[in-house]
């Protein structure tokens, strides 16, 4: 049982309930590692601001991956529509905040996705959340990407897909080589956004356009 002491900085998600993000079991168990790597590095673990340190960081970790207890398919399912609209929908600027898996540190930019029909819609708010639940995992950008991607084409079997995401990576800006203003896109598509070199260049001048 959580206690209100131990957890009173943690907040759950929408459509996830607390006990599912926060395993107090777990979190104890992250922050023992945590506090290790405080005093490995030359850091008091026991001094007033950095007491709790080890535990608060733990419930971040357990927020930061909560994307591996959802299932994106079985969420966009639930918000299905048969319509008969064939016509590009897209939606653009889905921010996203994600932790690369080679250096645990963060990258986040922007998510532009865009699908054509095919006698079958899905409530646009699941396309923002499908996005956050893979990006709440270790991960890169290319698979982030392609995983966005065939969730919708897989589930939604539309006429084509199309996902860019344009992102800044901490792993590069804060150290390596320290390129403060670099910007990686990454892009992925299928279907009529594959084939049709003007459906595509459709997409990338609506997701340029503002």
């Amino acid at each position: 049982m959580k206690s209100a002491t131990d957890m009173d900085e943690l907040t759950g998600e929408d459509g996830i309930p607390l006990e599912e993000i926060y395993n107090m079991h777990h979190a104890k168990n992250i922050a023992k590692n945590y506090k290790e790597i405080i005093e490995a590095v030359g850091e008091d673990a026991s001094r007033e601001g950095l007491l709790k340190t080890p535990l608060r960081a733990a419930g971040s970790i357990q927020f930061l991956t909560q994307g591996y207890k959802l299932n994106p398919e079985a969420m966009l399912r639930k918000a299905i529509f048969r319509e008969n609209y064939s016509q590009m929908v897209i939606v653009k600027d889905i921010e996203l905040y994600s932790l690369c898996e080679h250096h645990m540190l963060p990258f986040f930019g922007k998510a532009h996705v865009a699908y054509i029909p095919d006698g079958k819609v899905v409530g646009l708010s699941k396309i923002p959340r499908i996005v956050d639940a893979y990006a709440r995992r270790l991960q890169i950008q290319e698979r982030l990407t392609d995983q966005i991607r065939d969730c919708i084409q897989n589930t939604l079997s539309p006429l084509g897909v199309a996902v860019v995401i344009e992102a800044q990576h901490l792993c590069m800006q804060m150290r390596g080589v320290q390129k403060q203003h670099s910007i990686t896109t990454t892009s992925a598509f299928t279907g009529e956004f594959l084939k049709n070199e003007k459906t595509r260049q459709e997409f990338i001048s609506l997701v340029k356009s503002r």
